[in-house]
């Protein structure tokens, strides 16, 4: 299946100031999620954003925070996003029948936040240059187990190109000249 912008949803889960540093190879996976959030932004994908306990955990960090929309932050404390219900219902107010998802940690809420999607009968995208945990291990492992759960492992170019369609756009001309490098 072939992502399409008017049926998809961008969920950047749990990016946080407490937990970043923690993270393997954070500053690419905060560079690359933005890099992708910009994107979703300029070609009308609706994103949003969880955070897991932000009390604790700290709010989404000001890199991603400044792109990510205000009215799309849900706070959670279910590490799924789908057994949190204001979480869960702000996600299926939207009906994406696509939901791509990035963020951390891809072991944890990543990983059962896009379970409980495809058991919703939606199809799910992980961004595998856009998701990380502490230990690379527990990513790697995480990734196996999507990928036998029937959730489709891409990267953030593969979305990018797919969100976009076609070339000669003034879009496509816009991030090829600003994003794609």
């Amino acid at each position: 299946m072939l992502l399409h912008p008017n049926k998809s949803c961008l969920l950047v889960v749990d990016i946080q100031g407490n937990l970043v540093p923690a993270i393997h190879e954070h500053e690419a996976l905060v560079s690359n999620s933005r890099w992708l959030i910009e994107i979703a932004n300029k070609l009308n994908v609706p994103v949003l954003t969880s955070e897991q306990y932000p009390k604790g955990l700290g709010h989404t960090i000001p890199t991603i925070a400044e792109v990510v929309p205000t009215e799309g932050v849900m706070e959670k404390v279910h590490f799924s996003c789908m057994s949190e219900p204001a979480c869960n219902e702000k996600i299926n107010a939207l009906r994406p029948n696509q939901v791509v998802v990035i963020g951390m940690e891809a072991h944890v809420c990543v990983l059962q936040t896009v379970i409980q999607l495809k058991q919703q009968a939606r199809e799910v995208y992980v961004v595998e240059d856009c998701v990380s945990s502490r230990n690379p291990k527990d990513k790697e492992l995480a990734l196996e187990r999507m990928r036998q759960c029937g959730i489709y492992i891409v990267s953030r170019e593969m979305v990018a190109f797919e969100w976009l369609q076609k070339a000669g756009t003034d879009t496509f001309r816009d991030i090829s000249q600003n994003y794609i490098r």
